[in-house]
């Protein structure tokens, strides 16, 4: 047999002391399927492409002989045995802060995450960060993410965006709810402070991708590079004609979607220091004092305040609601006086 087989002649090395050991035998209804799927569709717990990487691995064997073809079709009464290893220790070390936990059981953990904080390592934040934070609280609880044992980040809020966040602890939360965040069955709604005259309710629908003049901001852009985002914007209030308090639901979940969304059609966010690029003109109609706290907040006036799904093992609805930081609730009461 030559090495363009998927099936290698050779015996499969031992089997490791730990790790988890699935054995399957292909039924005449499965016959005919690629093995990576057929084995995603057994195996809820290990994404389609977890499973395409333990095969190119070597984790898999068909009636003892190894096989590194994902795509090799199965047949009735082939026996396929796959070898999941233990995760191994994450790369990001693991530290003990202090994290607003809402809510954790053994598939994941809901946090309300401070204004501040970095969600996951990289060049220039190396440390400090959620996931660093999470390694450190969750320890040997975290099942491991595609073979690594760290918490799998679903979705991320900006560093200076406070509010609410989940991460999953296992292979099984992981994928769930990647596929209801893919599929927009996640309800999550914001609260922000834009500059301007918000209307009552309103949908923006733009295409965002990287500003084609400065590659660390994002844009309301056309052409193959802009991807879908559509946000939905309820008024709730309206501050000396000045700055609109906003309710703000994706229907999409596009980098900086709400912040670019708004500074496109005039209304950025108080404080944004990306896309806020001068002092607009609705300022001169606050009061000394408002004017003063609306144009010296340090960062996007943001809050992640509702966090709405189904649990993916028990199947009971979660919503957890969070209220706004300090520092957004006194720029809230400042632009609410009158003096």
């Amino acid at each position: 047999m030559n090495d363009a087989s998927p099936l290698s002649p050779s015996v499969p090395p031992p089997r490791p002391e730990s790790g988890e050991h699935h054995s399957l035998t292909v039924s005449d209804a499965q016959s005919g399927q690629r093995i990576d799927r057929l084995l995603a569709e057994t195996l809820p717990g290990l994404s389609r492409s977890r499973i395409k990487a333990l095969i190119e691995g070597g984790h898999l064997t068909c009636s003892g002989v190894l096989l590194r073809e994902p795509a090799h079709v199965a047949r009735t009464g082939m026996v396929f045995a796959l070898t999941v290893p233990p995760a191994a220790p994450a790369r990001p070390e693991a530290e003990h802060h202090d994290l607003p936990i809402l809510f954790e059981d053994r598939d994941l953990i809901v946090i309300d995450k401070p204004a501040g904080l970095v969600v996951h390592p990289a060049p220039g934040n190396e440390s400090g960060t959620l996931v660093n934070a999470l390694l450190g609280h969750c320890g040997e609880d975290l099942e491991g993410i595609g073979g690594e044992k760290r918490p799998g980040i679903v979705h991320r809020l900006d560093k200076d965006t406070s509010g609410l966040m989940v991460a999953a602890k296992t292979p099984l939360a992981h994928q769930a709810l990647s596929n209801a965040f893919a599929a927009r069955t996640i309800d999550r709604a914001y609260l922000a402070l834009a500059w301007g005259v918000l209307p009552a309710e309103t949908e923006f629908d733009g295409p965002i991708g990287r500003d084609r003049r400065d590659r660390k901001r994002m844009a309301v852009v056309t052409g193959p590079t802009g991807k879908h985002a559509l946000t939905r914007v309820r008024r709730l209030d309206l501050l000396h004609h000045a700055v609109s308090l906003v309710e703000c639901r994706l229907a999409t979940g596009r980098t900086h979607q709400i912040r670019v969304h708004l500074s496109h059609t005039g209304h950025p966010l108080l404080g944004d220091p990306v896309y806020l690029r001068r002092i607009p003109a609705a300022a001169r109609a606050l009061p000394t004092n408002a004017r003063s706290a609306a144009l010296d907040f340090p960062r996007q006036a943001l809050h992640a305040a509702r966090l709405g799904f189904t649990h993916p093992r028990t199947g009971e609805a979660l919503l957890f609601t969070s209220e706004p930081p300090a520092d957004f609730r006194a720029l809230l009461t400042a632009l609410q006086r009158e003096d």
